[in-house]
């Protein structure tokens, strides 16, 4: 059975170490300024907007092998929170085990009835199979942007 539990500031080396192969994965290495150090300790502190569940494989304990990176949202048409997924990563070595299909779940019955929600990269075929698979759906008729000020 696959362990789940929440990341703690002990956790920082292996959040960054996800986050650094997650970012291989997705071909964004270049864009990683995530400093184990500064930003993972505020990250995981008590009280942080962004929360990180941690997936251990039953064959495997003691070894991280997945994370599912999340905030709390707010639906005002449906008036109930919900959850954004930042970042879902299972190391590919442990993939096909039901990690991510219980990181997920795990999410769903945190959201309390609301919604959970997140993007893909549009080549990410693997990914959107398995979200797919789960009965999730694409939402074509939103676009997605991101404004970030200064240089």
């Amino acid at each position: 059975m696959t362990r789940l539990r929440d990341a703690t500031v002990a956790d920082v080396a292996a959040v960054a170490e996800l986050i650094r192969a997650l970012a291989d994965y997705e071909h964004l290495s270049h864009e990683v300024a995530w400093d184990h150090r500064r930003t993972g300790r505020l990250a995981l502190r008590a009280g942080s907007s962004a929360r990180v569940v941690l997936a251990e494989p039953a064959d495997a304990p003691g070894v991280v092998a997945g994370m599912a990176i999340w905030f709390p949202t707010y639906s005002t048409f449906l008036g109930r929170p919900g959850i954004w997924l930042e970042d879902l990563f299972v190391r590919p070595e442990h993939r096909g085990k039901g990690l991510g299909r219980a990181l997920l779940e795990h999410l769903f019955e945190r959201a309390g009835g609301g919604r959970v929600e997140w993007a893909v990269l549009d080549w990410n075929a693997p990914s959107i199979a398995f979200y797919e698979s789960l009965g999730a759906r694409p939402l074509d008729e939103w676009t997605t942007f991101r404004w970030r000020p200064g240089p």
